[in-house]
């Protein structure tokens, strides 16, 4: 896809070309395979915010809001209670990030979905919008958002410590709705203004219930963006290039050029990453090299004397907590990540994320034998791991979770399995499958509405 072709390249019109090439596609634009994985993308995120629904973070932001009161315009997904759409896109956003089980895209590099689908869901709700609608406005935040990431990268999220979902996705999310509302040139521009001067989130915070928050946060930033430039509030509308704009005061390395490079595949939504590990994505390359030497020599935590897992430098600031004490702190725990997936332990299944996982002796006696070996340029989506059993064997595996799938509807099938096993518990089997079916012809709904509503149990 090169659809910015004729739209200047220079810095000074970057915020301004991207948010005219986000307005201009449309959904005749997108080929069938593009509009099906953004069609998972909403799968997997209402999963994701069915299953995180119950959790304390998001009990604690509903009662909060609906403390807060206003119009009762868009549904709480897993809730009965409905909020103003703003307020539902940050529980929604929050819930869809609680069990840090949404996707992923390197180019951001963050979660794409969760930061754009809260508030453009909320929206299209409040407007009666079309399917169509829905999917053209996601792919073009979506695309957006990872072209913004590339230009900050990698130095945004790897060196100063921000975390892309929260600030890049207010980006996104607000090109969406922007997209939505059919915002003319200038207004969509300005709308990322107003989105840039709210973006924040910090990677300190992983491991507590300020991680989710950032996905509701971005969400919450971008569709009330898009709301008030639509009102005629002002901003700059060079926020990314200017002088002490977004990109100079939140990169130490910005390059403009970088947002104007072709996306692989033509679009950078194919390249999704989709989670079947209930954990920091970067434990997840890890967990396969685990899983394949316990599977391939049937290795038991008893044989094993050593482990010793080599991975990129970078992930020592994401993932690295070294003895977790919650659930929520086991997902971001590279060591007992790895030592559960040598144990055996489901780490697709949401329970296995829990005070008493961490707490496990077996598993603890096994997360300390693993060594952690960070070293620079490995690509943090790959890990070597190396056994040392107590008779002398040495076993080795090797992985990469960077790799999209290159069979789109053998993924469709395996998000269908793993939106099932998410939402009957909130919803039940018949209005899950019900919930399932609206999704997949998402493209010829004519009023979302209708959907939305089968996201209440």
């Amino acid at each position: 896809m090169n659809v910015i072709a004729d739209i200047a390249l220079e810095a000074p019109g970057l915020t301004r070309a991207l948010s005219d090439q986000a307005r201009a596609l449309t959904f005749a634009d997108l080929p069938e395979k593009i509009r099906a994985v953004a069609r998972q993308c909403v799968l997997d995120y209402l999963a994701c915010a069915l299953a995180g629904a119950s959790e304390p973070l998001t009990n604690m932001l509903l009662a909060e809001m609906g403390e807060q009161g206003g119009r009762e315009e868009a549904v709480v997904v897993g809730h009965a209670a409905r909020l103003p759409a703003a307020s539902a896109a940050l529980v929604n956003g929050a819930a869809g990030h609680a069990l840090d089980f949404d996707d992923v895209n390197l180019a951001m590099p963050g979660h794409p979905s969760v930061a754009i689908l809260p508030a453009l869901l909320a929206l299209a709700e409040t407007r009666g919008a079309s399917g169509a609608e829905v999917i053209a406005a996601f792919v073009a935040g979506y695309e957006l958002q990872c072209r913004i990431g590339t230009t900050i990268s990698p130095g945004h999220y790897d060196v100063l410590g921000f975390h892309s979902t929260a600030t890049v996705g207010s980006f996104g999310a607000a090109a969406a709705c922007a997209h939505l509302l059919r915002l003319d040139a200038e207004a969509s521009a300005t709308a990322l203004g107003i989105a840039g001067t709210q973006a924040a989130g910090l990677k300190s915070m992983f491991g507590t219930m300020c991680k989710p928050l950032h996905a509701g946060k971005a969400a919450y930033h971008g569709l009330l963006a898009a709301k008030l430039a639509a009102r005629g509030f002002t901003s700059r509308t060079d926020v990314l290039e200017c002088a002490q704009g977004f990109a100079r005061t939140h990169s130490p390395d910005f390059n403009p050029e970088r947002a104007f490079d072709d996306a692989p595949g033509g679009y950078y939504i194919r390249n999704n990453l989709f989670k079947y590990h209930a954990s920091c994505y970067l434990t997840h390359a890890p967990i396969e090299t685990a899983r394949a030497l316990r599977r391939r020599h049937g290795v038991t935590p008893d044989q094993i004397a050593r482990v010793a897992l080599q991975i990129d430098e970078a992930c020592d600031r994401v993932c690295n907590i070294p003895a977790p004490r919650t659930g929520l702190e086991a997902k971001f725990s590279l060591r007992l990540t790895t030592a559960m997936a040598l144990a055996g332990v489901d780490t697709g299944g949401l329970a296995a994320f829990s005070e008493a996982t961490a707490a496990d002796p077996t598993l603890i006696a096994l997360r300390d034998k693993v060594a952690l070996d960070f070293q620079p340029g490995i690509g943090t989506t790959r890990a070597t791991l190396t056994l040392e059993l107590t008779d002398g064997t040495r076993l080795s595996a090797r992985h990469d979770a960077g790799v999209p799938a290159a069979d789109v509807a053998d993924q469709g099938r395996r998000l269908a399995e793993k939106f099932s096993a998410l939402a009957e518990p909130v919803l039940g089997r018949a209005r899950s499958a019900d919930l399932l079916g609206e999704v997949d012809r998402l493209d010829t709904v004519r009023d979302v509405r209708g959907l939305l509503a089968l996201c209440a149990p």
